[in-house]
């Protein structure tokens, strides 16, 4: 018998799980021709997340769980439930149910058809503010043309994997992390299905604008060199059109002579240059601090209990 192994990583979830639990076991109650484990990843919750996981442990023995030692953030509390795993194949989804059980069984039909990456493309993104939906588009349009890595466009987590992309995603140990990026990395076959992103059923969510951001820049700066190439093109053409200048400047004072002036333009043009210089500082320092996080060597995660795995 197969197995198929549900990893759902959580945060400030404990009104969300009960109701996840429902449609989950609605799920694996219909497909018994499975066997099934659904892997709770704790990552750091500051309600009684972890209480809830007990329970439905204690109620359903197939509800597994993994407590964190602290908020490590959810790329990497994924991680460790790529290292939990034991099925087959994994079916990766939100707490939050935005991402909708009842899709899980054409994801094993195509997986059973051979199919190693059967991810989910959103048809809509549920209740989003217009400005976060184009910010959104616009990251990936952007990253999409800047890298070689083939970044897909509205998909998220949600998708099956097969077991050796979960073994080939267990092998790569990077403390700053971009899974929606390492999916198409690893490669593997790929299948491509839709639906329609539901809105969250209980709590908030912890993504806000700034940490939004914050992904947004590690993913760039995961698969692309394309902003140090940005600053190095800047640094040219500033050069470039203050050496035009210059000459210009050096030109007119020879055939006309210049008076003594211009103290508004020489303040515009040192502020503009220090701009430029610290923006590419900037860039450089992110790229920097990555390398920095790196070469410490440490382990991703640690975890404090678990509990069916």
């Amino acid at each position: 018998m197969k197995k198929i192994t549900i990893l759902v990583p959580c945060y400030n979830e404990e009104k969300s799980l009960p109701l996840l639990h429902d449609r989950l076991s609605a799920l694996m109650d219909g497909m018994p021709q499975y066997a099934w484990e659904v892997i709770l990843v704790n990552d750091g919750s500051r309600d009684n997340t972890l209480e809830a996981m007990r329970l439905l442990h204690d109620k359903d023995s197939r509800m597994c769980y993994i407590d964190l030692s602290r908020n490590f953030g959810k790329e990497r509390a994924m991680l460790a439930g790529f290292d939990h795993a034991t099925g087959d194949c994994m079916v990766i989804m939100d707490a939050d149910l935005q991402h909708p059980p009842e899709v899980i069984p054409e994801m094993i039909k195509h997986w059973e058809d051979g199919w190693e990456d059967v991810y989910a493309r959103r048809n809509t993104r549920g209740k989003e503010s217009w400005l976060r939906r184009k910010l959104t588009l616009m990251y990936y349009r952007m990253l999409q043309s800047t890298t070689s890595t083939d970044v897909l466009e509205n998909v998220g987590d949600f998708r099956l994997l097969d077991r050796k992309c979960i073994d080939a995603l267990k092998e790569l140990r990077e403390c700053e992390r971009y899974t929606k990026g390492l999916y198409s990395w690893i490669g593997f076959k790929k299948k491509e299905i839709t639906f329609d992103q539901q809105d969250r059923i209980a709590g908030n969510s912890s993504f806000n604008l700034f940490k939004l951001a914050s992904l947004a820049m590690q993913g760039v700066t995961s698969f692309t060199t394309a902003p140090l190439k940005l600053a190095t093109v800047l640094g040219f053409v500033v050069s470039v059109v203050a050496f035009i200048y210059m000459c210009y400047i050096l030109v007119k004072t020879i055939l006309y002579g210049d008076p003594v002036q211009g103290y508004p333009t020489l303040i515009i043009v040192i502020l503009f240059l220090g701009g430029v210089q610290l923006l590419s500082l900037g860039i450089i320092g992110e790229y920097l601090g990555r390398i920095f996080n790196e070469t410490k060597n440490r382990p991703v995660y640690f975890v404090r209990e678990k509990e069916g795995v």
